[in-house]
């Protein structure tokens, strides 16, 4: 009998590890995992276990800023877990095998006094930047307006990309047509590839808050809904251009927020084919879910009743600015912190 995780991967689903660390990449490839993902609170509890601390000694000792010190473990972790799914990259003639790289979350700071412009060119110049040189490395660029203002030129420039914080059908629609004007540009679509990461359980915490008037069928159910209903979309669009790489959802936020719901509530549910990223811990927990056998799931909508239900009473445009905000400063503060820990690693680091 296969395991839980087999079981996942065996549907049509990647499995894709939410972590560069350096032995759990390892041990989750061994589960399963075949790509992962990184952002800043990522690299920051890497660096703050301390395994990494002779390496942090060496950048520091190279007159590094803190900010460059962040942004050098960064890349150095992340080639790591490049090497280690190098052979998938290999195997699936460059159809699976990566990793995220994000770009720099400051530029989406309350603070940052660039232009959206401005922010867009700078994603342009660091997208170029990072990702010269590499095969399975994949740029990670948020679906705000200098994200999606960006994403045709990294796209014409040839730039592998992860478009993440979607929460709407707006945002996806947004940036696909942007990388697919981007990849025309460019010449060969041989090795053209586009992953959209959709956010999950975060829609439905939202929900829960803001729309506590959804019958009890209905709550908990938008995040699922939403989605499903964008996959749909997304094959719809790619099946009739037939490239030899596919264009992937990948299904973020996986994990419950709700106490009451299993574990796996949103990785049972969204079974069948494109991308998951799993955190170490959850595909641990799933693993131990004795007898657990996983179906293809993505094809299943809630009921008619149901669907019309949150048509009706939810506001998708609101919820997605509602969200937006929430979530750019989610994405800015852990790359602050990251880089206050460089500072204080430096004090106790340089002065030992």
């Amino acid at each position: 009998m296969p395991t839980p995780l087999e079981s996942l991967v065996a549907t049509g689903t990647k499995l894709w590890c939410d972590s560069v660390d350096p032995d759990l990449v390892v041990e989750n490839k061994k589960l399963g995992a075949t790509g992962a993902t990184s952002n800043p609170i990522i690299i920051a509890d890497l660096i703050n276990s301390g395994r990494f601390d002779n390496e942090l000694t060496g950048l520091m000792n190279n007159d590094l800023s803190d900010e460059e010190v962040a942004w050098q473990m960064t890349d150095r972790l992340v080639r790591h877990s490049q090497e280690v799914f190098a052979d998938v990259y290999e195997a699936t003639a460059g159809d699976d095998g990566y990793v995220s790289f994000e770009l720099d979350p400051l530029l989406e700071d309350a603070d940052c006094a660039l232009s959206v412009d401005e922010r867009a060119q700078r994603y342009i110049e660091l997208g170029k930047s990072w990702s010269s040189g590499h095969q399975n490395r994949m740029i990670k660029v948020p679906a705000t307006p200098a994200g999606l203002a960006a994403l045709e030129n990294l796209a014409a420039a040839g730039i592998t990309l992860n478009v993440t914080l979607i929460f709407s059908d707006r945002q996806y629609k947004a940036a696909r047509e942007a990388i697919w004007r981007g990849a025309q540009r460019f010449g060969s679509l041989d090795q053209f590839k586009s992953v959209y990461s959709i956010f999950v359980s975060r829609i439905d915490v939202y929900t829960a808050k803001n729309a506590s008037q959804l019958s009890e069928a209905a709550q908990g159910e938008v995040g699922l809904l939403n989605a499903k209903r964008i996959w749909q979309e997304n094959q719809a669009f790619w099946s009739e251009l037939n490239f030899p790489l596919k264009q992937e959802i990948i299904f973020a936020s996986t994990g419950t927020k709700n106490p009451d719901d299993p574990i796996d509530k949103y990785i049972g549910q969204l079974t069948g084919s494109d991308i998951q990223t799993n955190p170490p811990g959850t595909n641990v927990a799933i693993q131990e879910l004795e007898g657990r056998e996983y179906q293809s799931t993505l094809g299943d909508l809630p009921s008619q009743e149901v669907i019309e239900e949150i048509d009706s009473q939810i506001d998708f445009e609101t919820m997605e600015q509602d969200l937006m905000a929430e979530g750019l400063k989610k994405f800015a503060d852990p790359q602050k912190a990251l880089i206050a820990l460089i500072g204080e690693k430096r004090a106790a680091l340089v002065s030992s």
